[in-house]
């Protein structure tokens, strides 16, 4: 296999499975004047929610064997086969080093920290700010639930209250049994990390795949689109659910992002049964217009018969294999 095989690091920083640009704009200047000129709706004119979780219905598990509560962005709980699975947990209000400016959130997360249920796991796929939040993990600090993260992310989860014997850093092809019956691999991406302009590359970003033995899901997290896909598809779908990100894409950084058009494309290579589009909606983090990522998907699940997941943020859904859209952001 060309793509699926652990990282390898030049110096101190990871490369990616092909070799990628992050910003493909020649200056600082060029990428600030874009955002000045910009005229899209990049943060809703109206405000969106409130959205509330019924916490009630975790009192009973999912009838189809899986559930998902999706708080926003890629925040999203995952209840399969009798266990709950939370990746990228990001509640705060801004995604940003402060919370006096950055990215807003265009709706509060709909599911209080205090009243998740018991968690079995929880995955982080790469430190950006939108992916790990460092005020919400003290709130995991006096629990027993394990992290399992990229490479790197691990010394964040330890400075901010986590035991290091709780937490389980994975290279790209590592593979560990949350349960007997529940397998977490860890897989290439094409993106990057850093939490300042000056440790870019230096801890891993990863996709992961949750196998259980009624369920095969793929998360996505941060990629852009490269031949991989295909690999993936191959070597471990095909997938009964992918989450794949159509948000927060520009030509600028094509090599990192997907956006709509290439997340089908990823979904189609992996052998997905049904797609569930992440990593928009929530946050200002682009030039597009806020509601364009999903207009686009649709227009395109429909051209290419992709049956498409799209719950209300904070709702418990029932994933049954049938395509479903709660048309909430209309």
């Amino acid at each position: 296999m060309k793509f699926l095989h652990p990282a390898i690091k030049e110096g101190k920083k990871f490369l990616n499975p092909v070799p990628t640009n992050i910003e493909t704009d020649t200056s600082w200047w060029a990428v600030l004047w874009k955002y000045i000129t910009n005229k899209a709706e990049t943060t809703p004119k109206c405000k969106l929610g409130p959205f509330t979780t019924d916490v009630s219905k975790y009192q009973q598990p999912p009838a189809s064997g899986l559930r998902i509560t999706w708080v926003g962005h890629s925040s999203i709980l995952i209840e399969v086969d009798g266990l709950r699975l939370l990746t990228d947990p990001v509640w705060s209000t801004r995604a940003s080093f402060s919370q006096s400016f950055g990215p807003k959130r265009f709706f509060a997360a709909p599911l209080p920290l205090q009243a998740l249920p018991p968690l079995d796991a929880i995955i982080i796929s790469h430190d950006h700010y939108d992916h790990l939040d460092k005020h919400v993990i003290p709130f995991f600090a006096n629990s027993n639930v394990p992290f399992y993260c990229s490479i790197g992310v691990g010394p964040y989860l330890k400075e901010w209250g986590i035991q290091p014997e709780r937490i389980r850093e994975m290279n790209w092809m590592d593979s560990h049994q949350i349960t007997a019956t529940c397998k977490l691999t860890a897989l290439p991406a094409r993106h990057f990390s850093g939490r300042s302009l000056t440790n870019r590359f230096e801890t891993l970003w990863s996709s992961f795949i949750i196998k259980t033995a009624d369920y095969n899901i793929y998360h996505g997290a941060d990629s852009g689109w490269y031949d991989g896909f295909y690999e993936i598809g191959e070597a471990y779908g095909p997938f009964d659910l992918t989450m794949l990100e159509i948000g927060a894409y520009n030509q600028s950084w094509a090599d990192i992002h997907m956006g709509p058009d290439n997340a089908a494309k990823a979904h189609q290579a992996l052998k997905g049964k049904l797609m569930m589009p992440i990593h928009w909606g929530t946050f200002n983090l682009a030039l597009h217009p806020w509601y364009e990522p999903v207009e686009r998907i649709q227009k395109l699940a429909a051209e290419q018969h992709i049956q498409l997941f799209l719950p209300k943020p904070g709702e418990p859904t029932e994933v049954t294999g049938a395509a479903y859209n709660s048309h909430w952001w209309e």
